[in-house]
């Protein structure tokens, strides 16, 4: 069973898609861990995550071995790395040299897990077009700017939210006008919008979704 989670930055659908991992015991895939992967490895290559060559060449190169060293994936959450991951990220060339990596682990979820949980950007439309179950997790960009504003300021990083609600703004932009998988729900996707909603409620309301959509196949 594959379920896939999409939505735009901040809206929860990382701590959405952990949780039912976690629940239903699937294997999980945080697709957006890789592009980061990229950029950290463009940018120790002393490159430009904008440029085409380098990136794709860096995507050609990654290898889920070096995500098993856990202070070099650690380094990986760096705020600084956002920005370059959404610029790697549309790069076609990049797109391409991962998508079988992703489509890999689709087939052969590691551990023989009865199932997989995709988080990340077009798992649905693109990497897992077959998904049984497609959430597209949004909010507004106000409460996703004051959802990452606040874990900032918990994690003791200087933030200031006009700035961080700008740059959320921008990033939707770029993310939904590249020509390569632009952000956009699935046509049947389930649209989560979690302004109202807090993690608990938007666990519940997905669940359920699952339940329905697959007639009582998940627990």
């Amino acid at each position: 069973m594959i379920v896939a989670v999409d939505g735009p930055a901040a809206s929860g659908k990382g701590t959405l898609a952990r949780r039912l991992a976690e629940y239903l015991d699937f294997a999980y895939l945080e697709t957006g861990l890789l592009y980061r992967a990229v950029a950290r490895m463009v940018l120790e290559a002393e490159g430009d995550p904008a440029d085409p060559g380098a990136a794709a060449r860096a995507a050609r190169a990654f290898d889920f071995a070096r995500l098993e060293d856990a202070a070099w994936r650690g380094t990986l959450q760096a705020d600084a790395l956002s920005d370059a991951a959404s610029k790697v990220a549309a790069i076609p060339g990049v797109r391409a040299a991962l998508l079988d990596v992703q489509r890999d682990f689709v087939r052969h979820p590691p551990g023989g897990k009865p199932g997989v949980v995709l988080d990340g950007r077009d798992t649905g439309t693109v990497i897992s077009p077959e998904a049984d179950v497609k959430f597209f997790v949004t909010a507004s960009p106000e409460v996703r700017a004051g959802r990452r504003h606040k874990e900032l300021r918990e994690r003791g990083v200087d933030s200031i939210y006009a700035r961080v609600l700008e740059d959320l703004k921008a990033r939707d932009t770029r993310d939904s006008a590249r020509a390569a998988a632009p952000l956009k729900p699935a046509a049947d996707a389930i649209v989560l919008d979690t302004s109202a909603l807090d993690a608990d409620r938007a666990f519940e309301a997905a669940l359920a979704a699952i339940r329905l959509k697959t007639s009582g196949g998940a627990r």
